[in-house]
C-alpha cells in the first residue's frame, strides 16, 4: 500500500527521520523488503513485520524416491515431480500444487528468471517477453502432464490433501506453518518441512517475493516527531519479538532472527534464508488489480489449455496496458 498513499500524497518521507535514528538503518532489515518502501530513492515507510513465499513439501515422500532434501534449481523441482507422480502411478494424485487462483507462484518465477513485469516506467505491461514467457512455460507444463491439479475443486481442505498425498510440493507462507502443525495428524508432524524456493539456475535459493506490513507517517500529522519515536518503540528488538510472540508475524529487524525462538525452530531457518533473497513486485498503486483480476484469469486459460502461453500472455500485456493508461497519461503530464 506504500505506493497507494504515496500516490495520493498521504504519507511523509522518512529519510532524514532515519538519518537522525539510533535505532533504525537500512541495514538493520532484510534488503529486498526494505526496498518495497523505497520510492525514488526516497523511504517512506519502515518494515514493521515480514512476509515471502517458500516450499512446503511432504519430506518422508521426497525421500521415498531418493531424495533427502528439497529440489534446489527448476530442473530438480520438475524431476522430483515426474518421480513423484510415477511412485504413485495415479491419476488422482500429483506432485506440485499450483493454484490457478494465487497469482504469487506465476509472478516468483517470472522474478527468479530476471523477467521485467512491466516496462516504459512500468506504464507498459511485459509479460509477453521471452523472459517472463519462460518461466510460464515451464510452470504450465506441471499442469499439462499432469503433475499439477488443474480443478481447484480437487483440493477443498488443503491440509487434509497434503496429509493424504495427493500433493507433495506447495509454495505458501509463514502462517501455514502453525496451521500444518494444528491441522497435520500427529503421525505426520515429522514427515513435512520448509525450504528456500528453487532457482532457475545454481544460485540457490532462487527469488521470493517481499511482503508483510510497514509503519508510515501521515503527511498532515501535526505530531510527526511523537509518531516517528513510537516507530522507533516498534523496531527495537524487544518489541518485535514480543510481537511475534503475541500474533507470530515474522520480525523485520533481522538481529532478531538471533533469538533462540527461531534458531530452535526448524521450519523457520527456511523462511530467514529465504528472506535473503526477495524481489519488491513494481511499486506502482495499480499493481494489485494487474495481478488478482488478470494474471489469475490467464493463469486458469493456460492451465486448462484453453490458450497458448504466448496467446494469454500477448492479451495480458493489451489488458495491462488498459489499466495503465492513467498512468501514462499521468507520467506525460508531469
Amino acid at each position: 500500500w506504500v505506493p497507494e498513499f504515496r500516490a495520493l500524497g498521504a504519507i511523509s518521507p522518512l529519510n532524514e527521520f532515519i538519518n537522525g535514528s539510533n535505532i533504525i538503518a537500512d541495514s538493520n532489515y532484510f534488503s529486498g523488503i526494505w526496498d518495497t518502501n523505497v520510492l525514488d530513492s526516497t523511504v517512506f515507510g519502515i518494515p514493521w513485520y515480514v512476509d515471502t513465499r517458500l516450499l512446503f513439501y511432504r519430506k518422508d515422500i521426497l525421500e521415498s524416491i531418493g531424495h533427502k532434501n528439497a529440489p534446489k534449481t527448476w530442473d530438480e523441482l520438475y524431476d522430483v515431480s515426474v518421480k513423484i507422480k510415477n511412485k504413485f502411478n495415479d491419476k488422482n494424485k500429483y506432485a506440485f500444487f499450483i493454484p490457478t487462483n494465487e497469482w504469487a507462484p506465476f509472478i516468483i518465477f517470472g522474478l527468479q528468471n530476471g523477467a521485467g513485469l512491466l516496462k516504459n516506467n512500468d506504464s507498459y505491461g511485459n509479460f509477453s517477453d521471452r523472459l517472463f514467457r519462460e518461466s510460464f512455460d515451464y510452470l504450465a507444463k506441471f499442469y499439462y502432464e499432469g503433475l499439477a491439479p488443474i480443478d481447484l475443486q480437487q483440493v477443498l481442505n488443503l491440509y487434509q490433501a497434503f496429509a493424504e498425498g495427493y500433493f507433495s510440493l506447495y509454495i505458501t507462507g509463514p502462517w501455514n506453518v502453525s496451521e500444518m502443525q494444528k491441522r497435520l495428524p500427529a503421525e505426520l508432524q515429522d514427515k513435512w518441512m520448509t525450504a528456500p524456493l528453487p532457482s532457475p539456475d545454481s544460485n540457490y535459493p532462487g527469488y521470493s517475493l517481499a511482503g508483510g506490513a510497514s509503519l508510515v507517517l501521515n503527511k498532515k500529522s501535526p505530531n510527526k516527531y511523537y509518531a516517528w519515536k513510537w516507530i522507533e518503540f516498534l523496531s527495537t528488538k524487544k518489541i518485535q519479538l514480543e510481537f511475534y510472540n503475541l500474533v507470530s508475524s515474522l520480525p523485520a529487524v533481522k538481529s532478531v532472527w538471533k533469538d533462540s525462538t527461531f534458531t530452535k525452530n526448524k521450519y523457520m531457518t527456511a523462511f530467514y534464508d529465504q528472506l535473503q533473497k526477495t524481489k519488491p513486485t513494481p511499486k506502482i498503486p495499480e499493481w494489485e488489480q494487474i495481478v488478482f483480476s488478470k494474471i489469475q484469469q490467464y493463469a486458469e486459460l493456460v492451465a486448462a489449455n484453453k490458450l497458448s502461453t504466448i496467446k494469454a500472455l500477448t492479451l495480458l500485456d493489451k489488458d495491462v496496458n488498459k489499466i495503465l493508461e492513467k498512468r501514462r497519461w499521468m507520467l506525460s503530464n508531469k
